[in-house]
């Protein structure tokens, strides 16, 4: 059955979501965050959502804020079956959430109740979870706290960064909205049960700084979590060297020392880091990084 729905998301991960809508269903219209100063010349951006919403021909609406009265009436008047929110940056009022005839469906980048709020891809990874995936979700007033309509779920590999699990995860929500828009009359509402709830809290830029003293898994998962954003940092003569993707290996010594190219002893065990960025660089394979950047012998 095609739907008549209104998409409400911002960045790179809601766009495969719109375009799997906009190829089965009628999108009424395309809400998005209103275009943010970027770039040296600190211009207007559009967000991805805006950007490949106009190239599809779709309305695009972006309000600062959806508590006004007229905001709301000119959403309730777009006459939706229901809205599908996914990474949208707005909290939704009651009445918003009660105006499409079947209200408002979220998409969650986690198997709720785990890793509510606003940075389930970098928690799962740097928590050292072996499985995420996606929830189909009802939303109401609550952060996250809707009941489920479906959930699947996918492995996370081992030295996986959060920029490659976050793409497979935005393909995931797509196929998975999909399906529940599919089967919505048959699909029964799974209240989220109380035991296993907890919080993917924003991530700080504060926590980005690496830790050495910390056990090897704890350093490697820190590290591949934050990649690309905002980037797991050392310091190297004055300079900050962003880690980008980082294993376990073998290997001892004194947390921060530097036992051969980019092979650093932590609190127990080593991590060898396989890909870096230098300020104002590419990122790089550690080998190329190597060629021209001299390290201490020890990393703080």
């Amino acid at each position: 059955m095609k739907r008549r729905v209104v998409f409400m998301g911002t960045p790179d991960f809601s766009v495969p979501v719109l375009e799997a809508l906009h190829a089965h269903h009628e999108v009424l219209a395309v809400y998005c965050q209103p275009p943010r100063p970027a770039g040296r010349g600190k211009k207007d951006r559009p967000s991805p959502v805006q950007a490949r919403a106009e190239a599809l021909g779709l309305p695009v609406r972006h309000p600062r804020s959806l508590k006004g009265a007229n905001e709301q009436a000119g959403f309730a008047a777009l006459g939706a079956d229901l809205a599908v929110v996914v990474a949208y940056g707005l909290i939704l009022p009651q009445a918003v959430l009660d105006a499409p005839a079947r209200g408002c469906l979220n998409i969650h980048a986690s198997l709720l109740p785990r890793w509510r709020g606003a940075a389930p891809i970098h928690r799962a990874i740097m928590a050292g979870d072996t499985e995420t995936g996606v929830c189909i979700m009802q939303m109401e007033a609550g952060l996250d706290t809707g009941p489920v309509l479906l959930r699947r779920a996918i492995p996370i590999h081992d030295r996986e960064t959060t920029a490659e699990l976050h793409d497979r995860l935005s393909d995931l929500g797509a196929a998975a909205i999909l399906e529940a828009l599919e089967r919505l009359e048959d699909l029964e509402p799974a209240p989220q049960p109380e035991a296993g709830v907890c919080y993917a809290h924003k991530i700080d830029k504060a926590e980005a700084r690496v830790d050495f003293t910390r056990p090897a898994a704890e350093v490697a998962r820190h590290i591949n979590g934050l990649s690309p954003f905002p980037g797991a940092w050392v310091e190297v003569a004055g300079e900050r060297l962003k880690l980008l993707r980082a294993g376990v290996v073998d290997g001892q010594g004194a947390p921060g020392t530097v036992l051969s190219g980019l092979r650093i002893a932590c609190g127990s065990g080593a991590v060898e880091v396989l890909e870096a960025q230098r300020e104002g660089k590419r990122p790089m394979q550690a080998q190329d990084l190597l060629r021209g950047l001299v390290l201490p012998e020890r990393l703080l």
